[in-house]
């Protein structure tokens, strides 16, 4: 079992949300920038507005839970960063739901094999 890597620093995410490529889903926004390494790196953003810190941090633990368990389906070289939508309800923050747009954003990018 893989670790799932992750970007931690401001100036990555402001990279690849200023210069990566966009693509929406229902729950998620997701900005994909291609890499010359052979592996991928993900990192999540929710916003304040959402909810208050513990309910941020479950949606944060969803997502990264349904890309653990697609990250073998993936092509290597890409950098992730997921957002929640803030106009999303946080009821609507269900694994299910999470997972059902992930696979469609991930396919629409074109590295979900």
């Amino acid at each position: 079992m893989k670790k799932t890597l992750k970007l931690k620093k401001n100036y990555e995410f402001k990279k690849i949300l200023t210069k990566g490529k966009y693509y929406s889903g229902t729950y998620l926004d997701v900005f994909v920038t291609k890499h010359k390494s052979n592996i991928n790196r993900i990192g999540i953003a929710v916003s304040v507005k959402v909810a208050k810190a513990v309910k941020r941090n479950r949606i944060k633990r969803l997502i990264c839970e349904n890309y653990r368990l697609l990250e073998d389906k993936l092509d290597t070289g890409y950098h992730l960063v997921f957002l929640w939508k803030k106009k999303q309800d946080i009821k609507e923050a269900t694994f299910q739901n999470i997972k059902q747009d992930m696979i469609k954003v991930l396919t629409r990018i074109g590295i979900l094999q």
